[in-house]
């Protein structure tokens, strides 16, 4: 396994990432003029978006997504999960590095590539930025029809992705895979935001952090749109139990797909995820760690290919 970077590090974005660097104020106001209502001053007498405002948090990341990845159109219901634009552009580069190891160095791209996203969203956004950076076809799946609506209405609204994502619905809330995977289907990447918290209690208890952290306000009765609806961010056992139900599950799928991942936010989950990563054989597991300001965590990958059929994979699809 890959260690954690350390602590003292700088906790950065990828490499790649876009917003890398502090957001360009000027140009994402004339990119969204709205954005101009949620300017306020910050410490050091420079400029900032009052991020403690979930509608400015929206209209920033509309504005993210206008300016660096040409999309023009990006509604959905203010009641589901708001996406910070850059954290979630991480996974997906540090993702295509993984790819990139089994290729020689060289990131696959095209649509030679396809790539689930579990828990689509009705914000559609690991498929956007994965189409419009690397131009991989996307399967986005997600349990919620109102989601997939939304999902597919933005991919019908935007030319640069209306021909690269497929959105299929989960019809068994107890299953991940089953039903949305078919036999024919070859996928190279697997990629999971699962369901942070185990009950409504836990989420009313993140959002009051969040909110005190950024405004240093305390709410009794806070609003959840920075964590979404109750399917987005809440399920039974939390993060560890929705990734343990994936790491079984996968076993069925082991020749359907080159790299299964997920996010992993809680580091004292980890050990019981290799533990039944172990059990079920994956051939390797890789972990890969990932911050944005000053949260740190980490995806999880693993795959069931051996060596040879890794190779007979990128001969076969990619070459």
């Amino acid at each position: 396994m890959s260690s954690e970077k350390n602590k003292h590090d700088k906790l950065r974005l990828h490499s790649r990432n876009k917003n890398r660097e502090k957001y360009d104020i000027s140009a994402l106001t004339n990119s969204n003029p709205d954005l101009k209502n949620y300017i306020i001053p910050n410490k050091w007498g420079g400029e900032s978006v009052d991020f403690s405002n979930p509608l400015a948090v929206k209209i920033l990341n509309k504005a993210l997504l206008n300016y660096y990845y040409g999309i023009k159109n990006w509604e959905f219901p203010d009641e589901n999960l708001c996406p910070a634009i850059p954290g979630r552009a991480d996974y997906i580069h540090h993702i295509a590095d993984l790819l990139s190891e089994n290729n020689f160095g060289r990131i696959p791209i095209g649509n030679k590539i396809t790539c689930l996203d579990v828990g689509l969203g009705a914000s559609c956004i690991y498929p956007i930025i994965g189409v419009t950076e690397y131009k991989w076809k996307f399967i986005g799946s997600d349990i919620d029809p109102k989601s997939i609506a939304s999902a597919q209405n933005i991919i019908d609204s935007n030319s640069a992705i209306n021909d690269k994502i497929e959105c299929r619905l989960q019809k068994n809330s107890k299953n991940v895979f089953q039903g949305i995977i078919s036999k024919e289907d070859e996928i190279e990447l697997i990629i999971c935001n699962p369901p942070f918290h185990a009950s409504i209690e836990d989420a009313q208890k993140g959002s009051r952090r969040k909110i005190k952290n950024l405004s240093g306000k305390k709410e009794k009765h806070p609003e959840l749109n920075f964590a979404g609806i109750s399917n987005e961010i809440i399920c039974e056992g939390g993060e560890y139990q929705f990734i343990q139900n994936m790491i079984k599950e996968s076993k069925k799928f082991s020749k359907n797909c080159y790299w299964f991942s997920t996010l992993v936010s809680k580091q004292s989950n980890l050990k019981g995820i290799y533990k039944s990563l172990e059990n079920i054989e994956a051939k390797q597991t890789r972990r890969i760690p990932m911050a944005t300001g000053n949260k740190s965590s980490r995806i999880v990958a693993w795959t069931f290919l051996s060596k040879e059929e890794q190779k007979e994979w990128r001969e076969t699809k990619w070459e």
